[in-house]
């Protein structure tokens, strides 16, 4: 065997590992017991041990500079790279750190759920503060004098800067704040009212995600307090929830999942357990769920056969047409909560939470402070106040579990949908024929070649363009705002 196959062999074996942690990670959100959680901490801070140790192998060094790069096809060269990048990073980060920090996330994560539960934000404060803390040495350590905040986005959105990021929001916000002070005096669509029994809403969410091309024999639909998606290859599952006043929080819910799910199941099976084996960047996993839900799922073409479906699912349910069911779908409304914002406000949300977590890192916003900072910038960038801690600081899970420089790539994400999307119609331009009987497989069809295929192949913003045909910007998915919103609004 070669050194290269040496280190693919172990590298295999380290995905494997990190799947199995994974699973207990989806399993604490799901079924397992409450009284278990002390001893899920030390089970996930004991797996994060081994897998740091392996990360970090001398070894791995030893393969590296053993592999004759000229030796290797497109895929081996880009193991290579991000093997090296993965053990450059890791080997900056001691092992006790990462241990403390996995034992500390885990018994965090259900002390933010119950202070959620019970509007308690003093009850999370003081581990949050201890997260933030290590998070702060973690991001120090990698950046080796650099941008501690750029360190830590950079597990996320490989590349990215928080500068670019900062002027991508510039860009964003004059548009999007004037289109929603245009649709906000306009007549707004009727929403949906009444009761919508949530078992009910379950056997759709199953019908969609099939919809969608999710195999269900590779995954599976849970509940949970925060939809995620977790797993990769032939084991990828996701979660939901319901609320019996509003189902399309867990319908389209469902569908953003499925985006990231689809996205896992259709990596090429050869990458499997590899640095290739999984999407490149939270950016471009972002760009397929937001497209699945947003420029697919809320298209009026596909919402004029959803509604058929709740008819059946629900009976009459007090909307009168294809016309006023898209209204209802996609109405601006306010609301506190990131996941159910429309389309418009979405990246409002997703601002205040960059600013916010950029504070927190940098120490200019002390831990005890933020419930009163994100009060106050949500009633700047909302015009109305927040009224209980679930609905504020408290909502988001990713703090509890440490995930600073998550956030802003959710926003990042939309931009690549926009730009996707743009190229999307170019290439299927009777896309909308299908979307209206139901039939998605023209656009994921399209979606798995141009991007999911490719796992981590190329990089972040090269998959993009290669896809779209031009450099990412956020033009194209502010373009596709103002021309559904314009329309919708009659603006």
């Amino acid at each position: 065997m070669t050194a290269y196959d040496d280190l693919m062999a172990f590298e295999r074996q380290t995905g494997a590992l990190a799947q199995v942690a994974g699973r207990l990670g989806w399993d604490q959100e799901t079924v397992m017991p409450r009284g278990a959680a002390h001893q899920r901490a030390d089970e996930s801070a004991a797996m994060q041990a081994v897998l740091h140790a392996r990360r970090t192998d001398p070894r791995i060094g030893e393969w590296l500079a053993a592999i004759d790069t000229e030796t290797l096809d497109i895929a081996g060269q880009a193991n290579l790279r991000l093997i090296r990048r993965s053990y450059e990073r890791m080997s900056r980060v001691p092992e006790a750190l990462t241990t403390k920090l996995a034992h500390l996330t885990s018994r965090a994560q259900g002390h933010w759920a119950e202070a959620r539960a019970d509007e308690d934000v003093a009850r999370f404060l003081p581990l949050l503060e201890e997260i933030v803390a290590l998070k702060r040495e973690e991001g120090a350590a990698l950046a080796e004098g650099g941008d501690v905040y750029d360190a830590l986005l950079d597990d996320y959105e490989p590349e990215a800067k928080a500068a670019d990021l900062q002027t991508m929001f510039d860009a964003m916000r004059p548009r999007l704040v004037a289109l929603r002070a245009a649709a906000l005096a306009a007549e707004p669509p009727k929403a949906l009212t009444g009761t919508f029994d949530e078992q009910a809403q379950m056997k759709l969410a199953r019908k969609l995600a099939k919809a969608f091309g999710y195999d269900m024999s590779r995954g599976r639909i849970d509940k949970a307090v925060h939809p995620f998606s977790s797993g990769s290859h032939n084991d990828v599952r996701i979660t939901t929830r319901t609320s019996a006043y509003d189902p399309f929080n867990c319908l389209y819910s469902t569908i953003h999942e499925v985006g990231h799910a689809c996205y896992e199941q259709n990596i090429a099976q050869e990458h499997g357990f590899t640095p290739l084996g999984c999407g490149v960047s939270m950016g471009v996993h972002e760009s397929q769920s937001r497209i699945y839900e947003n420029q697919l799922g809320r298209s009026r073409a596909f919402t004029g056969w959803l509604f058929g479906q709740m008819r059946e699912s629900f009976g009459d349910f007090g909307v009168e047409n294809e016309d006023a069911f898209y209204g209802a779908v996609n109405r601006l409304h306010s609301g506190y909560i990131r996941t159910e914002a429309d389309e418009v406000q979405y990246n409002l949300h997703v601002m205040l939470r960059f600013d916010l977590e950029r504070a927190l890192i940098s120490g200019d916003l002390a831990v005890g402070d933020l419930e009163v900072a994100w009060n106050d910038r949500f009633e700047s960038d909302f015009g109305y106040a927040v009224d209980k801690p679930s609905n504020g600081c408290l909502q988001d899970v990713h703090w509890s579990v440490g995930l600073f420089g998550y956030f802003p790539t959710y926003s990042l994400g939309n931009v690549y949908a926009g730009c996707l999307h743009q190229a999307l119609r170019r290439a299927v331009p009777n896309l909308d024929d299908a979307l209206a009987q139901g039939e998605t497989a023209p656009a994921t069809e399209w979606l798995g070649d141009k991007i999911q295929v490719h796992g981590g192949l190329y990089r972040p913003r090269e998959v993009i363009a290669q896809a779209a045909g031009t450099e990412p910007s956020e033009g194209p998915l502010l373009d596709y705002l103002e021309a559904k919103f314009g329309e919708m609004y009659d603006l």
